[in-house]
Formats: C-alpha cells, sequence, structure tokens
C-alpha cells in the first residue's frame, strides 16, 4: 500500500466573514467575528505548517473600514505565528476604496511599495501586483507563495452584486500567465465561474465565464478557488478545477424545503493541499463550539429532523428581490 506524505504546501482558505462593526450582529443574531476567532484558534492550535491564508471575498459585511481593521487585527497576528503570506481579495459586499486603504496600506499602482513596514503580506506579493493606479480601480494582485503563485483577480462592480471581469483585467492575466511558475498557478475569485441550480446563485455568478476560461486554457492554472455561493461545490472551467468555499458566516441550504430560501448556521472553510503533485482541497466545517460562540446556537430553536436556521424567507420573493437588483446589461467596461 502507498502512503502518502505531509504536503509540500498547505494554505487555508476563509471566504465570506461578513464582519461589521463592534456590536452588530448579520440577519440579527450571526457574530461573525466570534466565528472569525473560533477559525483562528483552531488553527492556531493545528500542528501543521501554513505557508498562507487566503481571504476570498465578502470580507465586510458593508465595507465598513473597523470591519477590515476587526479583521486584519485576528489574521495578522496568527498569520505571525504560523509564519504564513496573507492574501486578501474583494467580494461584491466590500468596497474598494476602504478594502485597499484597511487591507493593502493603500496601494493602488503596479510595482510600488504595496505593503508597508513588516507586514506579512508583503513577503508574498510581486513586483508588478495591482492593477489599476487609482482606489477605485479593481484590486488585482500577484503573489508568491513558495512557488506557488497566486492571481487574485477583483470580480465585483461597485454597486451590483455578480461577478464581472473586464476586458483590460482578462488582458492583464493573459499576460501574467505567459511565463509559467515554478508550482503552477491557483486563480482567486470571489465569484464562481460555474451555473448553479439555485436561481438565486446562479443570477449572481460570474458573468460570461467562457472569457476567464479562453485565457486560462492550456496554462499553468492548476485551481480556480472561488466564494459567494455560501456553500462548498466544484466544477471545472477549460478542465481546470474550480473550488467553491464553505462562507465562514453561514451556510446557504442547498436543499431547502419546498418554496424556502433559507440559511443556517454552519459555518467552514477550506484546506487547500499541494500534495504528491495535485492540488487537493478539503472543506472544515467550524466545529459546535466555534457556532456557540458565535451566539448560533440560539439561532431559531431546532425541531425534531429540523436545524437551526439563520433566516428562512420565501424563495420566489428571494429571487424577485435578487433579479430587481441585478442589471441585465454587462457592466460599462
Amino acid at each position: 500500500m502507498t502512503t502518502t506524505g505531509p504536503a509540500d504546501l498547505t494554505l487555508i482558505q476563509v471566504s465570506d466573514t461578513h464582519l461589521v462593526p463592534s456590536g452588530q450582529l448579520i440577519h440579527g443574531r450571526v457574530d461573525t467575528f466570534a466565528l472569525l476567532e473560533a477559525a483562528a484558534a483552531r488553527l492556531a492550535d493545528w500542528a501543521g505548517p501554513v505557508a498562507g491564508i487566503l481571504l476570498t471575498g465578502d470580507l465586510a459585511n458593508n465595507g465598513a473600514p473597523e470591519a477590515y481593521r476587526r479583521l486584519r487585527g485576528v489574521i495578522e497576528p496568527l498569520a505571525q505565528r504560523l509564519g504564513a503570506a496573507v492574501v486578501y481579495a474583494m467580494g461584491n459586499h466590500d468596497e474598494r476604496t476602504a478594502f485597499r486603504a484597511e487591507l493593502l496600506d493603500g496601494a493602488t499602482s503596479p510595482g510600488g511599495g504595496i505593503l508597508t513596514g513588516d507586514s506579512l503580506t508583503s513577503n508574498s506579493l510581486t513586483g508588478d501586483s495591482l492593477t489599476g493606479s487609482s482606489p477605485e480601480d479593481p484590486c488585482d494582485q500577484v503573489h508568491d507563495i513558495d512557488g506557488l503563485r497566486i492571481i487574485v483577480l477583483d470580480s465585483t462592480t461597485p454597486g451590483r452584486h455578480d461577478g464581472w471581469l473586464t476586458d483590460a483585467q482578462l488582458a492583464w492575466l493573459a499576460d501574467r500567465l505567459d511565463e509559467p511558475a515554478p508550482r503552477g498557478t491557483l486563480i482567486v475569485v470571489h465569484h464562481p465561474p460555474l451555473p448553479s441550480r439555485l436561481p438565486t446563485l446562479h443570477l449572481l455568478r460570474l458573468r460570461a465565464a467562457e472569457r476567464l476560461a479562453k485565457v486560462i486554457d492550456g496554462t499553468d492554472v492548476r485551481m480556480v478557488l472561488t466564494g459567494h455561493a455560501h456553500h462548498a461545490g466544484a466544477g471545472s472551467l477549460a478542465g481546470i478545477p474550480v473550488w467553491i468555499s464553505p462562507a465562514l458566516a453561514y451556510h446557504v441550504d442547498t436543499l431547502p424545503p419546498r418554496g424556502r430560501h433559507r440559511g443556517l448556521p454552519v459555518g467552514g472553510f477550506s484546506r487547500v493541499d499541494l500534495v504528491d503533485g495535485q492540488v487537493v482541497v478539503t472543506a472544515i466545517p467550524l466545529d459546535g463550539s466555534g457556532l456557540a460562540a458565535a451566539g448560533l446556537d440560539g439561532a431559531r430553536p431546532a425541531g425534531a429532523g429540523q436545524a437551526a436556521e439563520v433566516y428562512n424567507r420565501d424563495a420566489q420573493e428571494m429571487l424577485d428581490y435578487v433579479r430587481s437588483a441585478t442589471p441585465t446589461t454587462t457592466p460599462a467596461e
């Protein structure tokens, strides 16, 4: 029998933290900061080495600067303890100006002093890390973690919740991928470039994903890491695996009761291993103590066979709301 040794390299992906300022809860009942602290405590107790922590969008629930400071206050001491690089990516609930100011130390242009001081994230950013020259431009980045290239694509459009990549972003990506990385490339993009059987999530996917497929086809891209959907999932794009990380904040029920759209108090994150030449991803559920710390043990007490709920809404009303808030036209370049 063949057994594998330890992973050559391990990354942790944490998505959809939805942090808010101190004293606030999301959906009136979920303490997302407590969930983040519980996840950090679990990682701090783990014996294995971690090369990087990837935070893949919707890091703040409404782009509040204080939420980003609370995030950094937990993640960067954890990264210091683990000796890990930190990668921050935008999601549709984030706000670019505050995101840059609080998480990227205001960096805007390629090659220009991406982060200051001894911030841990600075040790993985490459020379052409950020596209654009103003705080409103997409926060696209390139990181190198022990020879594994991480390319972060900002799939957000201000004022919208669906995903889109501009022609300029795709051209920039193609230029980066012209030269292979020693251990290959992982793409980080918040919106999954996959269809969904959940109508609301299908409306809010990465639009025109075939444009991204054309760029990454035949390159050294080994996997596309995403979030946004609030449930774990997998698929492929141009024959390349796509992983949807569970959300830390809560889980969107993929088998809800007929006619309902609901969120469940199930948080989680992902472990991404490069082992035996393969990229392998595992969903890690947050255990009961972490959920209790976040106040989710009191979210709508469960009856027999019924899970506690974060929210429970009429599915058609939810779909109509999302449809009304989602333009049918593609964003202007």
